[in-house]
């Protein structure tokens, strides 16, 4: 029987940090089909590496092919990846949102009905709010733009993106049709990060970079000197004459000056750290959080949210967020890429870490049925994390309904400014 922990865990409105969410007419007018459904989100990895085919991986996303021959042709990956994080997903998937308790090529193309009546105004936020129990969702969606979104304005936040700023990338049509000023020099490429907050800032709840995908989390100080130099490269000469670091050098000034902003507006810096999605391009060297140490001194009143556990280099997280005042722990992604060692972590976090630097949760997909099945994921977690510290003698039931509040909710309210968040937004609405 479920303990009144469990019970106290699943009825917390989880703040869901982290999701790269598509918006509501992709969902009802693009949305995916059962398969797309299931498997479009990360387990296609899993797959990968089980062994499916790239053909077999294309069908499978092809929703012009007959389902059951989609299914049979990675029938065998998926058997090998049903019990990673990923796969385990994708079951929840199934069983709460298409009823499905085992996947066959007739019973998915038996319940492929079933996803017209999801895919309906206002399902997407009924699946994230009232099923999946989510206070609110922040999303990254790969732009400056803020703008309230009319499906749901105090529930869908979203991130002010700085990743191509990091790497180094400036795109001068883009900046100069957003925000009107004609990058030439030093200067006015911080005029227009200024206007850039300025205008979108409000409405943001945090600011977002992924760029550990693409450099280093290595951050070096630049001269301004050294970021002209780099940003005159960066303009004059095509892609191909660029050497990386002129982009390292200009992607750390622009980085300095994007956390100088964000401490200037109130806005945490969310930053992606560790694992990469996908396969088969992961140098280890660049995702540890550990290559951020300059960054995380020089900026002390700076808040710094470090993403995805910085998995597989958790140790060194725990150790990082005990000493710098600057950092929160995000655990956004972490539960699907590795229940157990994200269980683990937490636990180690506990003893190591002051508990008001720890959010639970964020999805960092693109459906909201994935959203939801990762949510599920974090829930069940989070309760085992929990009633093992109380079977371990580590904490009282009452202090561990207590923790888990914090975590799934009360940080992020303490981190993140959300009601004035919600407020600039419903003005600008």
């Amino acid at each position: 029987m479920p303990s009144d922990l469990a019970h106290h865990i699943q009825s917390i409105p989880l703040v869901d940090t982290h999701e790269h969410m598509r918006r509501e007419n992709d969902w009802v007018e693009n949305g995916p089909d059962i398969l797309q459904d299931l498997f479009g989100n990360y387990v296609p990895a899993d797959l990968n590496t089980a062994g499916a085919t790239q053909e077999a991986m294309r069908n499978l996303m092809d929703a012009s092919k007959d389902i059951e021959s989609r299914f049979e042709g990675i029938r065998n990956a998926w058997e090998a990846t049903q019990f990673t994080g990923y796969g385990e997903a994708v079951s929840l998937i199934a069983k709460h949102i298409y009823g499905l308790d085992e996947l066959t090529g007739k019973s998915l193309a038996e319940a492929q009905e079933k996803v017209k009546r999801i895919q309906t105004p206002g399902k997407r936020y009924e699946i994230l709010h009232d099923i999946a129990n989510l206070d609110h969702i922040q999303t990254d969606d790969f732009s400056w733009n803020c703008d309230p979104d009319s499906s749901g304005l105090d529930f869908f936040l979203y991130d002010l993106s700085w990743a191509n700023f990091c790497n180094g990338q400036i795109d001068v049509n883009s900046i100069q049709g957003e925000v009107g000023i004609e990058v030439i020099d030093l200067s006015t490429l911080k005029s227009s990060m200024d206007a850039l907050f300025d205008k979108h800032g409000p409405n943001a709840i945090a600011v977002k970079s992924q760029h550990a995908y693409n450099r280093t989390l290595n951050w070096i100080e630049r001269s301004d000197e050294e970021a002209s130099a780099a940003l005159q490269k960066v303009l004059t000469k095509t892609n191909e004459e660029i050497d990386a670091e002129t982009r390292l050098c200009l992607g750390d000034w622009c980085w300095a000056k994007g956390v100088e902003l964000t401490i200037q507006h109130h806005l945490p810096f969310k930053i992606h750290t560790g694992y990469y999605a996908g396969n088969d391009r992961m140098p280890v060297n660049r995702i540890p959080s550990g290559n951020m140490c300059a960054l995380f001194a020089r900026y002390l009143d700076a808040k710094f949210v470090l993403m995805h556990i910085s998995y597989p280099y958790n140790d060194e997280l725990v150790a990082l967020a005990k000493h710098y005042r600057n950092i929160w722990v995000d655990f956004c992604w972490a539960w699907s890429i590795d229940p157990y060692s994200s269980r683990d972590f937490l636990r180690r976090c506990i003893h190591a870490v002051p508990s008001n630097k720890l959010f639970a949760f964020g999805g960092d997909t693109g459906w909201p049925t994935s959203a939801m099945a990762y949510a599920i994921q974090a829930r069940n977690e989070i309760t085992r994390a929990l009633e093992a510290e109380i079977d371990d003698g580590y904490m009282t039931e009452k202090q561990a309904m207590e923790f888990a509040d914090r975590i799934m909710h009360k940080n992020q309210y303490e981190c993140f400014d959300i009601e004035g968040t919600r407020k600039n937004i419903a003005k600008a609405a």
